[in-house]
């Protein structure tokens, strides 16, 4: 460790961009090495961080996929049956992460007051080279956990859901997996859907029905496409959403906003009078 030098860092991130990694995901290699050699500074291992000495990679604003209206309105009815259905439905409606959707438990729907709290989540990580699924009481940040309407459509469907649940239990006796019970989003069996297995099974999906390809988190920027479409408040989005800050939401959706800006020059243009 005392003989790595800034160049051999550089010449790391630049074998990682020859490979077609972007900024973003070179700036997660840079502050984990960056942290790694910062404790061995600490422990006076090394005198200096020399990733403190290289330009630090540069994030690329990220601009996502997203349908419009018809084209989401073919995919519920293209998805209807399948494992998906209501997993799709809900992502779509409300813009939720995919943890977040696989995180939804009964507790978070509230059927009298119609409400849906966003409060835990789902997350997948490797231990000991071993993919395990973390289940969070908790949100990517404050901001996430939010409360949203629960609308008719959704409640009958999530009410339905309920059911066929509860018939799946019925069917399997003791081999239904009781360990998943409080969660929404299960099989026939009880085993809570893994993320991996939404990532992969959207895709096969869209493939299957001949629909044009976009990533499952695109359903969250189809939500918000379609709420700027309807000249809802940036503001807004960002809370339906659960974005951090207001400055994450315009980042994002910033290009979308080319229909709220036309809105805004109509009514500066009927305003003034040019002549």
């Amino acid at each position: 460790m005392k003989d790595l030098k800034p160049v051999h860092i550089q010449k790391f991130y630049d074998s990682l961009y020859a490979k077609g990694l972007n900024g973003n995901s070179i700036l997660h290699y840079h502050a984990n090495i960056r942290k790694a050699l910062d404790t061995a500074m600490k422990l006076d291992i090394i005198p200096t961080n020399p990733a403190d000495k290289i330009e630090r990679p540069k994030k690329e604003q990220f601009i996502g996929d997203c349908y419009n209206l018809d084209e989401l309105q073919t995919l519920f009815e293209k998805s209807k049956g399948d494992p998906l259905e209501i997993v799709i439905l809900i992502a779509s409606f409300y813009g939720l992460r995919r943890s977040e959707v696989l995180g939804l438990k009964w507790s978070a729907f509230d059927f009298t007051n119609d409400t849906i709290t966003i409060k835990h989540k789902v997350v997948e990580t490797i231990v000991n080279d071993k993919r395990t699924l973390l289940l969070k009481d908790k949100t990517k940040n404050s901001s996430s956990y939010r409360s949203l309407p629960l609308i008719p459509e959704i409640k009958e469907t999530l009410l339905e859901h309920k059911k066929k649940i509860e018939s799946n239990k019925k069917l399997c006796g003791d081999s239904y997996i009781k360990e998943y019970k409080e969660y929404i989003f299960v099989d026939s069996i009880g085993k809570i859907f893994r993320p991996e297995y939404i990532t992969d099974h959207f895709s096969l999906l869209l493939k299957k029905q001949n629909l044009r390809h976009i990533r499952f988190h695109d359903l969250r920027h189809s939500c918000a496409s379609l709420l700027l479409a309807k000249n809802i408040p940036m503001k807004a989005i960002q809370e339906w959403l659960g974005h951090s800050t207001y400055s994450t939401t315009a980042n994002l959706y910033t290009h979308l906003e080319s229909n709220t800006k036309n809105v805004s020059a109509n009514v500066l243009a009927n305003a003034i009078s040019f002549v």
